[in-house]
């Protein structure tokens, strides 16, 4: 259940190159001094004086910005950029609702963020490195920049806000895939809120002028419809077959169905979905049933429900030993579902497997504090991520099995000396840190390999050197 941001303050960066304002953004540029160590979070202490230092090789982009105040939830927004995109630098677009120390503070905050800069890199360098050649020098870098500026650009991140205001925090913020300029917010005071922000969104597309544009401006703009529960809520998903329908949910165990009218009106049902004992906190809808739609709940379970069968589970199963946190239903391969818990767990489902009782195909224990958010790749069937609040991002493939002969063949090509810890699972592909009270990821469904997420401290663009073998082929 963990999910408010403990006595919210405004980010502030201690990086050179942040700027002042209510926007601003930053790009990794640290280079370890000291040998390569493996360094377990959680198990590994650092000594007084000691920091980790971020390894840049390890990424092929790794942007940090934030807007003012902290938000506990975002979502990418669809655009007309391409499907697929695989050149940098890229420009994305977001939601994102403030946690601000006022309610009156509080706005909802759609923007863009272009100039993303990277690198694709080698997983196995073609020449390996020597004593004498280390990765703290620079006498050496001159062609790298050159390639670095042929492949990926240079130059910072180019931020460009513009914010409407909003009474009350924002719990959760969804924008629909088929219509991204509608969006859906729960607000902490029980308000769930439809919005229209396509003249924002048109306004940042046609501008490329730098900087925080519209930072210190917040529009006033009343939404498209609201609806009010009982008590405030967190569970809210867009149907990505049907356009406009929605579903949200509250604390007191009740999920709404919203029905689209027409293109800016919808019908709620009165009536109710009831079936949890405890506070609604995720939904996610089938990506193949339209009338299909998961929760899960405090409770510990984990419904099924079809709204053509009435407002009752079609099924309920124990999920989890504590609070069912999130959950993603796997766009990709239907069958599986994803779950996280308040004990640090995360599970993998095949919901073919119900009827024989056991439908449990993966289950981790790798986290040791609440899973805050999960989610499954837009381009990987077998890769999810998973953010915690023991302040890591993960990702996660879970096709791979321990090779011994293959680590054995990796080691020699690199040169590697570090032996991984024997206890970390083979699905681990990667362990980000560096952000403080993690609360949501999002994959980008149009830019393979590219993660987003929202901490206490800001947010994070990044994109893993080693998940580059599910990006498309040069020319695909």
């Amino acid at each position: 259940m963990v999910r408010s941001l403990k006595n919210p303050k405004k980010a502030k960066r201690k990086n050179k190159d942040s700027k002042k304002g209510d926007g601003s953004s930053s790009s990794s540029s640290s280079i370890p001094s000291m040998p390569a160590k493996v360094w377990q979070p959680g198990v590994d202490k650092l000594e007084e004086g000691e920091e980790l230092q971020c390894d840049p090789s390890a990424y092929n982009s790794l942007h940090a910005f934030h807007i003012g105040w902290p938000c506990l939830s975002f979502d990418v927004v669809r655009d007309t950029l391409g499907l697929v995109r695989t050149e940098f630098p890229h420009t994305v677009y977001f939601v994102a609702g403030t946690q601000a120390e006022k309610p009156s503070w509080n706005s909802i905050g759609i923007f863009k963020v272009s100039n993303i800069t990277g690198k694709r890199r080698e997983l196995v360098p073609s020449k390996p490195a020597t004593d004498d050649a280390d990765m703290e020098s620079e006498s050496s870098d001159s062609d790298e920049d050159d390639e670095d500026e042929e492949l990926g650009g240079s130059g910072t991140p180019i931020l460009q806000l513009r914010k409407v205001a909003h009474e009350g925090c924002i719990n959760r913020i969804r924008a629909m895939s088929q219509n991204p300029h509608i969006c859906a917010s729960w607000a902490d005071d029980g308000h769930v809120q439809v919005w229209d922000f396509s003249s924002h969104l048109n306004s940042l597309t046609e501008s490329e002028s730098q900087g925080a544009q519209g930072a210190s401006s917040v529009f006033n703009q009343a939404p498209l419809m609201k609806f009010k529960h009982k008590d405030e809520g967190y569970a809210i998903d867009w149907s990505p077959l049907v356009p406009g329908r929605l579903v949200s949910g509250d604390c007191k165990n009740c999920i709404y169905l919203w029905e689209p009218a027409s293109g800016t009106t919808w019908n709620v049902d009165a009536t109710p979905f009831i079936g949890h004992a405890a506070s609604v906190e995720d939904l996610q809808w089938s990506p193949t049933e339209p009338h299909v739609f998961a929760s899960c709940s405090v409770d510990g379970t984990i419904a099924i429900w079809d709204t053509r069968l009435g407002k009752s589970a079609a099924a309920s199963f124990k999920a989890h030993n504590a609070d069912v946190n999130v959950i993603s239903w796997n766009r990709l391969a239907s069958c599986m579902l994803a779950s996280g818990s308040d004990d640090g767990t995360f599970s993998i489902r095949d919901l073919r497997l119900l009827k024989d009782g056991d439908s449990v195909v993966a289950h981790f224990e790798y986290h040791k504090h609440p899973i805050t958010s999960i989610e499954w790749s837009a381009h990987e069937a077998s890769t999810l991520a998973v953010s915690s609040s023991d302040n890591q991002l993960t990702i996660w493939d879970l096709s791979l099995e321990k090779d011994e002969e293959e680590e054995a063949e990796f080691k020699a090509q690199t040169k590697e000396q570090v032996n991984a810890p024997a206890d970390l699972p083979p699905q681990l592909l990667f362990v980000h840190q560096g952000q403080k009270d993690l609360k949501e990821l999002h994959w980008h469904s149009q830019i393979p390999g590219m993660i987003v997420s929202t901490a206490a401290d800001g947010f994070n663009i990044l994109m893993p050197s080693n998940i580059q073998t599910t990006l498309p082929s040069e020319g695909a």
